[in-house]
């Protein structure tokens, strides 16, 4: 990758984005913009969406442990709004985590279809949440190198 190349606004230049990101999906966010250098307004969806996912990872955390009342109906919720911000974005793995997520909270396998217990729906949330959170955390450090921002976010 060149820097020249993520200036320019090829996000797929940057190392780990063609693993993370959906390009067809994340240009149609760009094309929004107005002024390409700024890139204003998909900054501000995607630096939206850093905080909605922080904030939803850490109401999952509390529900998982918990382990009460409706904490799985919560979680599946949960998973299902992440799961939408980031299939907006184009922000594949999140996505993928996400819907497993969704799934587990169901009682249901990673793929929705087999019935799985509650004790193998804890212990594959809590395996599958922390996945979830590396890959946002990887895709959020690639969005920010493209946004040119060292700063925390």
């Amino acid at each position: 990758m060149s820097t020249t190349d993520a200036q320019n606004g090829d996000i797929m230049s940057i190392p780990g984005a063609e693993d993370q990101i959906d390009p067809a999906t994340f240009e149609q966010i760009l094309e929004m913009d107005e002024d390409e250098e700024e890139r204003e307004f998909s900054k501000s969806i995607v630096y939206d969406f850093f905080g909605q996912a922080d904030q939803t990872f850490k109401k999952m955390d509390k529900e998982l442990e918990k382990k009460e009342g409706k904490y799985l109906k919560e979680l599946s919720e949960l998973g299902h709004f992440l799961k939408g911000s980031s299939a907006t974005l184009g922000l594949t793995k999140v996505k993928d985590s996400c819907e497993k997520i969704q799934h587990y909270g169901q009682l249901k396998d990673d793929a929705g279809t087999k019935d799985i217990t509650e004790e193998q729906a804890q212990e594959n949330l809590g395996k599958i949440i922390k996945q979830a959170k590396k890959e946002f955390a990887d895709v959020k450090d690639i969005l920010k190198e493209f946004y040119k921002d060292d700063d925390e976010a």
